[in-house]
């Protein structure tokens, strides 16, 4: 049987495991990244060809790019390992006709506009929002809507760029800072609550697994104001868990994912205890949430991902695999240290450690929820102590 094409974009360093799945499978795996990235640890040996461009997200490089490629490559599938490559994963799949996630359904998983009015117009509870784009509709929601506010990047990852507002005259300043870039934007309501982030595998339309867990702090804060992130699962069918599985399939099909993995977000408010939802996109969670994840469940979502892409190419039906109910935990913080040594902790419940410079980080699993618990609780602030730093926060990735 010949061997099928996989195309996967990264413009970070990360999907190792989606590349082993692939090659596992026999699949003849092209990876297009940033030149910046060329001497990072890729799995040189599971990548068939290897390709460097000094941006992914530069018409029209890239699309010349790829189609040069193909024409002597009968490309298969286009898969976006970050959630930069999303919206341009989806522009090639267009061009080429490869089948796939399409430029309309893509804008909901990167759009923070476009999936807040998909998701509103379903009926999914949502944080009150503006587009900054008619000042009469900003004038009239800052009128209706008591401050403070956040001010959003319509297209960014995570935390990047959100900028918390609280009157008037500092959001015309920020617009105003902002020039022609500020309909890319959007203004929401501060919701103070806990933030739960829910990592999910889809395959025809159903999703088949979902995976609750709830931060520490929310990400904002943290990466705004420093600190250590901190995410556990929770426990499985509790009332957190029931609610925020029902809101993710609510969410995940108002927008149309067909197939693959998302990791969504949605906020409980201290004030009404609902849960709202805040964005979702179509890929893993990063920060090594997929980790924590294998280490609660057994399954890895690269490769699960990897097998669901090739099952629909090759006409057969994904089985998900046998999902064990462990808890787990991740703590990551920057590090004063360039090698820090958590040698100190040594609970037997530590099942990784992360080896990045000026980073620390561990992932604890265990059958014992509280147990979980009551380490994290424990090793927050020693961490804090130990080798906490902060660095300032982007308002755009780094070039």
């Amino acid at each position: 049987m010949a061997s099928n094409t996989i195309l996967c974009l990264a413009s970070y360093f990360k999907g190792g495991r989606f590349v082993q799945e692939c090659k596992r499978q026999n699949c003849h795996t092209i990876l297009l990244t940033q030149e910046k990235f060329k001497d990072e640890a890729w799995p040189r040996d599971l990548i068939d060809e290897f390709f460097l461009l000094p941006s992914l997200n530069k018409q029209p490089d890239i699309t010349h790019a790829v189609s040069y490629l193909a024409r002597d490559r009968q490309i298969d599938r286009i898969v976006a390992l970050d959630d930069y490559d999303v919206e341009v994963a989806a522009a090639l799949r267009e061009h080429l006709r490869i089948p796939g996630m399409g430029d309309t359904t893509a804008r909901y998983f990167r759009d923070k506009l476009a999936m807040r009015v998909q998701a509103q117009e379903k009926g999914i509870p949502v944080p009150e929002f503006v587009p900054v784009i008619n000042y009469d509709q900003l004038r009239a929601f800052m009128g209706r809507v008591p401050a403070p506010w956040v001010l959003k990047p319509r297209s960014e990852a995570s935390s990047m760029g959100i900028k918390k507002i609280h009157d008037a005259e500092e959001l015309w300043r920020s617009l105003d800072n902002l020039g022609d870039r500020q309909s890319f934007y959007v203004l929401e309501k501060f919701v103070p609550g806990d933030v739960y982030h829910v990592d999910s595998i889809v395959s025809e339309r159903k999703v088949l697994c979902a995976i609750s867990n709830k931060y520490g702090l929310p990400p904002m804060t943290v990466y705004q104001g420093g600190g250590v992130f901190v995410t556990s699962t929770l426990p499985y069918g509790s009332d957190e868990d029931q609610a925020l599985q029902a809101i993710n399939r609510e969410v995940i099909g108002a927008m149309g994912m067909v197939r693959g993995v998302t990791h969504a977000e949605f906020i409980r408010g201290h004030a009404d205890g609902r849960f709202y939802f805040l964005e979702i996109a179509a890929r893993v969670g990063g920060a090594n949430i997929d980790l924590m994840v294998e280490h609660a469940t057994g399954f890895n979502l690269w490769a699960e991902w990897a097998k669901i892409e090739l099952c629909h190419l090759r006409g057969e039906t994904y089985q998900l695999p046998e999902i064990q109910q462990h808890f787990a935990g991740l703590i990551v913080s920057l590090a004063h240290q360039e090698t820090p040594d958590t040698s100190a902790y040594n609970d037997p419940e530590i099942v990784w450690r992360l080896d990045k410079k000026h980073h620390v980080g561990l992932i604890l699993a265990s059958d014992d929820y509280r147990r979980v618990q009551t380490l994290m609780s424990e090793y927050a602030p020693r961490i804090t102590a130990d080798f906490s730093t902060s660095a300032p926060p982007l308002d755009k990735p780094p070039a």
